[in-house]
């Protein structure tokens, strides 16, 4: 079973894609520190092209993403993550589950005024970050994530990324069958079907 935090799941092409990020905004964040450490993890990988972005730098992609989306500059990203991060004494506090449990307060009880503001002002960050940190799930008595569900995929088939099956790529909650397996038999079958017959 891989690592969460030592083992490279992904690639950060893979983990850009995956997550919807371009991939220069990944870059970035791979590159960025605050409280002294990576803004997202990354380890070396054994050898060149092989993954580098462990599962626990897959999650805090993830937030970041929902920090993003609310228009917040990279300066109060970093603010933001700094603040988590001593507030916890952990480099990997924007993902830990008292954040989300405690309602996500932390990055508002700082005084990080800017981070109080939603775009357009009409939600409370809060809200809409608890939204975010929902689709990463915790095992009982473990502070940080297990898995995380992917948001472009209905909440009525979740697909998740979960270090424990499919080697970090994408699989069906339930029954943990890899994503791309599927689309292969998809896309298997449409071939088969739109291919031209041959007369004797």
């Amino acid at each position: 079973m891989s690592d969460r935090f030592r083992d490279g799941l992904l690639t950060p092409t893979e983990t850009a894609s995956y997550l919807e990020i371009p991939q220069s905004t990944l870059a970035s964040w791979l590159k960025a520190r605050a409280a002294g450490a990576p803004l997202v993890h990354q380890v070396e990988p054994g050898r060149r092209g092989q993954p580098s972005v462990p599962f626990i730098a897959v999650a805090e992609a993830h937030v970041l993403r929902s920090l993003r989306s609310l228009g917040l500059r990279m300066s109060e990203i970093r603010e933001a993550a700094a603040a988590v991060r001593d507030a916890f004494a952990t480099p990997y506090g924007l993902v830990s589950k008292r954040v989300a449990t405690d309602g996500v307060e932390i990055f508002v009880g700082h005084g990080l005024g800017d981070l109080r503001r939603a775009r357009g002002g009409q939600a409370p960050i809060q809200e809409v970050v608890s939204d975010h940190l929902r689709h990463l799930n915790w095992e009982p008595d473990d502070d940080f994530p297990s898995s995380l569900r992917l948001r472009q995929y209905p909440e009525s088939v979740p697909v998740v990324i979960d270090p424990r099956f499919g080697q970090g790529r994408p699989v069906v909650a339930a029954n943990r069958v890899p994503v791309g397996a599927i689309t292969d038999l998809w896309e298997a079958g449409r071939a088969s079907r739109t291919s031209p017959t041959t007369s004797s």
